[in-house]
């Protein structure tokens, strides 16, 4: 698992473990581990240069502010600088760190101020290598001038660039971009990943991240969010034994589809059947029932009107994909939100919820897997507050509707009240495609339905559903391409199959 803490918690932790160092081991450590990286990716190759020429004569360029970062940047150029490489400093900032503005001119390393336009601007041009020292996690706002034209230039230059901790123009604490932010191939933070790192549009500018343990652990307390490893899923499904059948795996029901909207019916069941469900009992009109029964003739299908009575026993339920919105969509997800079973709501069942929140009023546990525009509806503000700060609305409707609440996007966000919020780390953006969802729910529902604990069921379901749309829109590692939702279908066995292996 991938532990993230906000940046107050990351404060107190630094002060605590500086308490007990002498001045300047903290920055020491962080930038001898940038330093390093760095030193591994320049071995890697060059945009100027042949591959694994290595750090001696490669051109690196420090964009440096006033604060801390500016002065891990400053040590870990100095570091480069004794190896080899032409370090050039651009000083942004009004002030820098005078002990790393000695060490770098002392290793041999180059000043420039800001103010040198043409100067600065030739040397960011012809960089290998671009190190991101200018703000901290501490900052706040989209990135303001000099920093701004900085990023800009830096994101326009061939150059690989690495982030000082954090991209600069990154919320550390929720991902929020409000305007200019440098645009990292790698960030390199310190001590602990911070959530503006793993939530988008954060993550998006963070790159690939690499974390260096600089002894903060014993000093921070619980996460604030966490991004499962391959190895933390594996260890959470279920698992069937020479004892299990088809009953002890799990029965899930699924209401979903009408005579209006039939597939999402056939792909909710589909993911239940290839999510490992011992057996799937699927409720609908005739025309839903009549194409499940052909697709997936494994599923037990019952024709309902208004009630749910004679479908049998089920353990958990999936409620909502292409059911409609009408009296008789809302008088069938009230029932079943009035049983005291595990139910996941999405789709159509969560714009009913919208205008009856009150049927979220039950002690059982409730999955809502919304999107941003639904989840706008059901806490009534729009969708692109929703998208500006998704770590901020999903943590507030877990807590208004007391739900575990799975929301979608270009990062999958899952949250429980008083629990850390986890983040989904695979997918593709090509999984933004019609009826993916649907397959999402019946596979969730499935674990639900086989005794996994809501959270678990959700980080799980969605851990599985973006890998499966990997597998399917890169089978080959030699380039992606456009995948239905039918694929993610298909793909789901592979995805199981590799996390067992």
């Amino acid at each position: 698992m991938r532990y993230a803490h906000e940046v107050d918690k990351v404060r107190t932790a630094e002060r605590a473990l500086m308490a007990r160092l002498p001045d300047g081991t903290l920055m020491s450590r962080a930038a001898a581990g940038l330093a390093s990286v760095c030193a591994r990716i320049l071995r890697g190759g060059r945009p100027h240069a042949e591959p694994g020429l290595g750090v001696y004569g490669a051109r690196v360029v420090l964009l440096v502010g006033g604060g801390d970062n500016g002065g891990d940047a400053l040590y870990a150029g100095a570091g480069l600088a004794r190896r080899g490489a032409g370090v050039t400093a651009v000083l942004a900032g009004t002030k820098s760190h005078e002990g790393g503005l000695a060490d770098l001119r002392a290793a041999g390393g180059r000043v420039l101020p800001v103010a040198e336009e043409e100067r600065v601007a030739t040397a960011i041009d012809r960089a290998d290598l671009i190190i991101d020292g200018m703000l901290g996690i501490g900052g706040r706002g989209g990135l303001r001038e000099p920093y701004a034209g900085l990023a800009r230039r830096a994101a326009d230059s061939p150059a690989i660039v690495v982030a000082c901790d954090l991209p600069s123009g990154v919320d550390a604490s929720s991902g929020q971009v409000a305007g200019a932010a440098v645009r990292a191939d790698v960030t390199v933070t310190f001590g602990t990943y911070k959530p503006g790192l793993l939530v988008d549009p954060g993550a998006e500018h963070a790159g690939v991240v690499e974390l260096v343990d600089i002894g903060l652990g014993p000093y921070l307390p619980d996460p604030d969010v966490c991004a499962p490893l391959a190895e933390d899923v594996a260890v959470r499904l279920p698992r069937p034994t020479s004892e299990s059948n088809k009953y002890r795996r799990g029965v899930v029901g699924v209401l979903a589809g009408s005579e209006t909207f039939t597939g999402a019916a056939v792909l909710a069941v589909g993911g239940a059947v290839r999510g490992g469900a011992g057996m799937v009992r699927f409720a609908s009109s005739e025309h839903p029932v009549e194409l499940v029964r052909q697709r997936w003739p494994e599923s037990v299908t019952t024709v309902i009107g208004d009630s749910l009575d004679g479908i049998g026993r089920v353990q958990a339920w999936v409620a909502g994909p292409g059911l409609g919105t009408d009296e008789r969509a809302e008088a069938l997800l009230a029932q079943v939100l009035a049983t005291d079973l595990p139910v996941l709501v999405d789709a159509d069942g969560l714009t009913v919820l919208a205008r009856r929140r009150d049927l979220l009023w039950r002690d059982a546990p409730t999955v809502l897997t919304p999107h941003a525009g639904e989840l706008a509806r059901l806490l009534g503000t729009d969708a692109g507050e929703i998208e500006a700060r998704r770590l901020e609305h999903v943590r507030r409707a877990a807590e208004e509707l007391t739900a575990t609440v799975l929301l979608k996007g270009s990062t999958t966000l899952i949250a429980e009240a008083d629990r850390p919020v986890r983040v989904n780390p695979t997918g593709t953006p090509w999984l933004a495609t019609a009826g993916s969802g649907d397959v999402l729910s019946g596979l969730t529902g499935a674990l639900l339905a086989g005794g996994v604990p809501a959270i678990d069921a959700a980080a799980t379901g969605a851990y599985l559903h973006g890998l499966a749309a990997r597998l399917s829109a890169d089978p080959y590692g030699d380039g992606a391409a456009p995948i239905s939702a039918y694929d993610v279908l298909d793909a789901l066995p592979e995805a199981f199959r590799t996390l067992a292996g």
